[in-house]
Formats: structure tokens, sequence, C-alpha cells
């Protein structure tokens, strides 16, 4: 936790936007700030109930001579009223290995899933999905190393194994041990109207949660405010992207369908027990003018939340669901204006509340501005 104010944040973001444009030729700069103002703070969100900071970053990227390049991204946002900041990106990226080999060392987003390598500001919905939020802490990004191999296939298809830390995952473990995953991406275009993306990964967790701890006449309490909320040892992730641009410009009209799907096996197997999540999130966007986007959004969470009670390990399965409904004004790739609203209803199946959280209904007003350059997004 870094305290700093207001004053000198913005200060030194901009300060540090303009000097590094100038630092050398090919190296970009950019600042994106996210702003909104929510009703409720759901369960497993993010955002501050009023007025807060989403996930922004101060990006700078560019080569480092002919066979590199590298990214560094200092993130910071709002958690209880207080400024929060973190390092998201430091990495260098080789550039021109033969055969569609590519190698990235240093922190980054991990392979896993559809949303998890896109940044959160730049999400269809002011707050990221069920499934990202209780597995992943909503965005997740750790230190390590990367390998793909994209084939020379006439359609897209790459292979990537990765080697992490893991402590971004889970902070605090039973034992020392570290993350891999392992995966793969394959798509295609069907004419010039539509596309498709499909992927495949499976995570090999070796730090394993400290259970939480139940106090008399109370639910668990969270051991961390960060990482995933549940984890467990292995994990299985799927992710379906389908978009048509009727006409073939999808800057004017066009449907995005994005599905993603998690498993989660041996959640605490040291202490006995091996109990394990799943979750699903379906999400639809129409954008119907060229500055207009609606969209809908469908979780479903389903846990066995693990805690302590007098030194037994417990397993309590609780449910989740968000029902999401949005619709975005943007006037410029470097605007955004989102208002949402959620519903949540959730389903405690034992005697110790899962979700601690009262389920109900929250309404989130967001602008999202960006000044300079910013790293492209995945498809």
């Amino acid at each position: 936790m870094i305290k700093v104010t207001w004053l000198g944040v913005l200060g030194a973001l901009c300060c540090g936007l303009s000097c590094a444009q100038s630092v050398a030729t090919g190296w970009q700069a950019g600042l994106v700030l996210d702003t909104a103002v929510t009703s409720a703070k759901p369960e497993l969100a993010s955002r501050d109930k009023g007025a807060g900071l989403g996930h922004s970053d101060l990006l700078l990227r560019g080569p480092v001579g002919e066979w590199f390049s590298a990214e560094i991204i200092g993130a910071f946002h709002t958690v209880d009223q207080r400024l929060e900041t973190h390092w998201e990106n430091a990495w260098v990226q080789t550039r021109k290995l033969p055969a569609g080999w590519q190698v990235r060392a240093g922190r980054f987003a991990p392979q896993v899933g559809y949303w998890n390598e896109i940044h959160p500001h730049a999400d269809d919905f002011a707050e990221r999905g069920l499934l990202q939020r209780a597995f992943f802490g909503g965005h997740w990004v750790d230190d390590g190393l990367r390998v793909n191999w994209t084939a020379p296939t006439p359609f897209y298809l790459r292979l990537g194994a990765e080697w992490l830390g893991g402590r971004k995952l889970v902070p605090e473990s039973v034992q020392g041990g570290r993350v891999s995953t392992y995966g793969l991406k394959v798509g295609n275009d069907w004419g010039p109207e539509h596309s498709w993306q499909w992927g495949l990964t499976y995570v090999k967790n070796g730090r394993e949660a400290l259970p939480e701890e139940h106090e008399e006449g109370q639910g668990a309490t969270h051991a961390h405010a960060h990482g995933a909320k549940f984890s467990a040892k292995e994990m299985w992730v799927s992710d379906l992207v389908w978009k048509w641009a009727p006409g073939g410009n999808p800057q004017q009209r066009q449907l995005r369908v994005v599905w993603e799907w998690a498993q989660e096996h041996r959640a605490l197997p040291s202490m006995g027990v091996r109990s394990g999540h799943s979750a699903q999130s379906l999400g639809l966007v129409w954008r119907f003018d060229r500055d207009w986007e609606t969209g809908v959004r469908l979780d479903h969470l389903n846990v066995h939340a693990v805690a302590l009670h007098e030194s037994t390990a417990e397993s309590t399965p609780g449910r989740l669901r968000e029902n999401s409904l949005m619709l975005a004004y943007k006037p410029s790739h470097r605007q955004t204006w989102r208002l949402q609203v959620a519903r949540q209803t959730a389903q405690n199946l034992g005697a110790e509340a899962v979700f601690a959280r009262p389920a109900g209904q929250s309404l989130v007003l967001q602008y999202i501005l960006g000044f300079g350059a910013h790293g492209a997004h995945s498809y």
C-alpha cells in the first residue's frame, strides 16, 4: 500500500507521460483513467460504493534493440476509499525468433481464458464477471516466463506454456510452490462478417491456499484482499468467442458473444478436502451504432468454501448468480460512458455464510478517458 495525494499522483503521471514520449524513437506512453460512481458494492466486486477509481494505468512500451520489445505498466485504483498502486506489467519479449516461437519474461497477465489478458478498462462491462473475480482476483498478473508457438497453418493456432511464481494468485500458501499454465488457442474467419476463437487452458497450482478461520458465531474471515478468493490445485478453463459484423464493418455494427467456463479440483488436499469450484459467464454485446453499444451478461458461480473450525477443515457450499445489463456511449476510441445495472442472488447451503454481503442490486455510472498511446488488445 502506498499513500499519496491525488494531486501528487496526477502530477507525477502527467510528468512521466510527457517525459516518456521523448525517451527514444519508437517508444510510446499512455495514460488511462477509469472513474465510476457506484450505488452499492456487490459480492466479490472490486469497485467501492460511491465515487472511485477503477483499473487505471500509465503505460510505457517500445523496442529494446532489434530483437526485443518491452512494456511497463503502473496501475492504480481505489480500495476502501484509499489509493493503491502496483506494477501490472514489466516484461521483455522476443521479436524475431524463427518458426513462430516467442518468449516473454517478467511480470504479465497469464494466458488463462479470454478476459484475463485484457486490461479491465477495455472490458465490455464496468465490472468483471464472477469467474474472473472469484478465481483470478479480477485481473491476475504474475512474475514468470512464457513460451508460445504459433503454427504455420491457414487458420490461427497457438500453443503456449507459462511458469509463474504464483504469489499474486495465492498470496498466503500452506507450502511453497509455483503455478504453471498450458493452453491452446484456435480461430478463423467465416467470410467477411464472421470470426471465432476457442481456447482451452490447464492450470497446475502448486500453492495451496491457507483455509479461512471461523470465529465463534461468525462466518469465515478472508485472509487476504487480493488474489483468488477461491482456489484449488488444478483448474481447467475454456473460452469461446464469436463476432459477427453485418456487412463486414465492425465499426458500424457488431455482435460479440463471449463464453467462459472454469472448473477447479482439489481445494485443500493436505487437510483431506477434495471439493472444487465451478463458474460460467456468458456475455452478449450489440454495437447498434458507431458510438453506441448495449449488452447483457449472465454469471454463475458454484463454490465450496474451505474454512477452519476448531482446527478442523470444513467445506461449505455456496452459489452466486449475477445478471448485468449495460448501455455504453463511445464518442471516440479514447472515451467511454457506461451505465450498468447488476443484480445478484446468493444461496448459502451450509450453517456458515459463504458470501458475507447480502445480495442485491447495484448501479454503476462509469467514465473512461485515455491519453497518448496504449497497447493493442487481443482478439
